[in-house]
């Protein structure tokens, strides 16, 4: 069936610049995506990120070649960028939009949810600051309703960042679930020494303790109290390598960077049959991707409470954000397909 494919670049700057190891980052630049059947529309988004995916132009080079396979049908559709991880995430989740409003059901329900999902755990990320300071945003975090904090460290020294967490818990008490994230900023020394603290504060998780290569390294930390978690990892090593090093407890999925909704949804069954748990991430998207993010993590059984709480990360979006939060949670659009509208238009 021979589709409609548009799509447009945008840009959505951001409340405060995103560092990343190839600098800082201003904005989102992206492309939002829009197919028809003539009846029926869906849309996409792909925004690619130095370090996780494809350069912007390689992006929109992927999206010239869909454009010219799109009369041949879904399947060239995405094929025709299956080389390219934020432009195949943006083509792939504009057929799946297609497919579920076709289907006359939320998008999470083609990902394969059995029944309806009302909502999902979501995490607050706490940022770098001072023991005061984070302890404060962790508070506030907990009186808008959520249940669990993601603090971020390693800008500091690691006795500098267990004071901080130590204030965190101080602070909320014991009944709020307690993350650390370390961006891979930690030696195996630094990162060992520190799980025992950190056990004793009850985190329940220490995301990417090590450099993205160290398999070996986050192997030997598992079991010391703390779950460990992969997200850099996953990129560099694949799901498989991590499982057969035993190297996670915990993996971390951005779907943006491994290539739409529907591979990390595979991903996430196949981990799950090991026994780990799934944590869903943005990469601070737009509205679009965000909102499939939502969707994907609708449709993971017992998914850990995950980053998608990130709205507040852009000073402006692409259109109204269908998803609303409550105590902490999600609240799933139940709308035909992902539930986004009023975004093809330039803001």
């Amino acid at each position: 069936m021979s589709l409609s494919f548009d799509y447009r670049r945008f840009s959505c700057p951001l409340v405060e610049p995103m560092r990343t190891a190839d600098g800082a980052i201003e904005s989102r630049e992206g492309f939002l995506i829009r197919i028809s059947d003539g009846t029926h529309v869906g849309y996409g988004e792909a925004s690619p990120l130095p370090g996780w995916t494809e350069s912007i132009d390689d992006c929109e080079a992927a999206l010239e070649a869909a454009s010219e396979a799109s009369e041949n049908g879904r399947s060239a559709l995405i094929d025709a960028t299956d080389h390219t991880s934020a432009a195949r995430h943006g083509v792939s989740l504009a057929v799946a939009d297609l497919a579920a409003t076709i289907d006359a059901q939320p998008l999470y329900r083609d990902l394969g949810a059995l029944e309806r999902v009302p909502r999902v755990p979501v995490n607050a990320t706490i940022g770098d600051g001072s023991p005061a300071a984070t302890a404060e945003a962790a508070a506030d975090a907990v009186d808008r309703g959520f249940g669990c904090c993601k603090v971020k460290v390693g800008v500091r020294s690691t006795e500098a960042d267990l004071e901080r967490v130590r204030r965190v818990r101080e602070t909320v008490g014991d009944e709020v679930d307690l993350r650390v994230d370390a961006n891979g900023a930690w030696t195996f020394e630094e990162a060992e020494r520190v799980v025992a603290a950190l056990a004793d504060l009850d985190v329940s998780i220490l995301e990417q303790p090590l450099p993205a290569g160290a398999l070996g390294g986050h192997a030997e930390l598992r079991g010391n109290g703390v779950a460990i978690a992969v997200d850099e990892g996953i990129l560099e090593h694949g799901v498989d390598a991590i499982l057969d090093a035993k190297a996670a407890d915990v993996f971390v999925f951005k779907p943006m960077a491994l290539g739409g909704v529907d591979v990390a949804r595979q991903l996430a069954a196949w981990v799950a049959e090991d026994n780990r748990g799934v944590i869903v991430t943005t990469t601070y998207d737009a509205v679009v991707a965000r909102t499939a993010a939502v969707h994907l993590a609708a449709a993971i059984p017992d998914v850990l409470p995950s980053g998608l709480a990130t709205a507040s990360m852009l000073e402006r979006d692409l259109g109204p954000d269908p998803v609303f939060f409550d105590h902490g949670n999600a609240v799933i659009p139940q709308a035909k397909g992902l539930g986004v509208e009023d975004v093809w238009d330039e803001p």
